[in-house]
């Protein structure tokens, strides 16, 4: 069984050309200069609206095209409550661009954890965690893939998967979040910058949940940097009214890197 596309024609084409196409003209735009990073936290929204803050991330990897060939995937469920994280029993997960199989032998480590468990409903409508792919197919070669959907979990047990699964160069952390959600433009820059401020200084017990959507893998990824000492920065900080609003009730997008 294949998971297949859930928000493919809203959040963005459902036509592979058209596709691909959107995703090389959001990576052509951006800057690609940087170290490969180990880990990105990168917005989860319609194409149009973040597509140009996640590929500002998302082009800091080409250069490992070859080499990483694994992702870890943790966004947020927006659709289905539940309590720890979700896996997924499906073979692979399917997108316009193609399949992406999952790394099973990593998903059965995973449930050995007692707030890990396979729960497809949290994936079957979840866009947090399938706009992330055709982007991840557009920069890299061949990939497996362990999409974990987050409930409500504490930092220390997102943590604890990030461990378990952190490999070494082969292995990606992608941490799927926007950021406050329709404030005025303003209002909404500042919230935003300050949230930054929190991620950049690894202040995982200061981030609300208003903050940002994704805040319980933020949190569990800053949780984890933080014992290893090492440190996150933001490379890119906008907001729908940058991309693809009006300024009157904006979300905001920010792109962070680990290298």
């Amino acid at each position: 069984m294949n998971r297949k596309p859930a928000v493919a024609g809203s959040f963005y084409p459902a036509e592979p050309q058209q596709l691909h196409a959107m995703i090389t003209h959001y990576l052509d735009s951006v800057e690609t200069a940087g170290k490969v990073p180990k880990a990105i936290i990168v917005p989860h929204a319609g194409y149009i609206y973040s597509g140009p803050i996640a590929a500002s991330a998302y082009a800091r990897l080409i250069p490992a095209a070859a080499t990483i060939n694994r992702v870890v995937l943790i966004g947020p469920s927006h659709r289905y409550a539940f309590s720890g994280m979700a896996i997924s029993s499906a073979q692979a997960y399917t997108t316009p661009l193609g399949t992406v199989p999952l790394d099973k032998v990593a998903i059965d480590g995973l449930l050995k954890l007692p707030f890990v468990k396979c729960l497809d409903e949290a994936h079957a409508q979840e866009h947090s965690l399938e706009v992330h792919l055709p982007f991840l197919q557009s920069v890299l070669q061949q990939f497996s893939l362990v999409p974990i959907v987050a409930g409500d979990a504490g930092s220390a047990e997102v943590a604890c998967v990030l461990e378990q699964l952190w490999g070494g160069e082969e292995t990606l952390l992608v941490i799927s979040s926007d950021l406050s959600h329709y404030h005025d433009y303003q209002t909404a820059q500042r919230f935003d910058q300050f949230t930054s401020h929190l991620i950049e200084t690894l202040q995982y017990q200061n981030i609300p949940a208003a903050a940002a959507c994704g805040a319980v893998p933020v949190c569990g990824l800053l949780r984890l940097l933080a014992q290893k000492s090492l440190s996150i920065k933001t490379i890119d900080l906008r907001n729908s009214g940058d991309t693809a609003g009006d300024k009157q009730r904006v979300v905001g997008y920010g792109a962070y890197v680990v290298d």
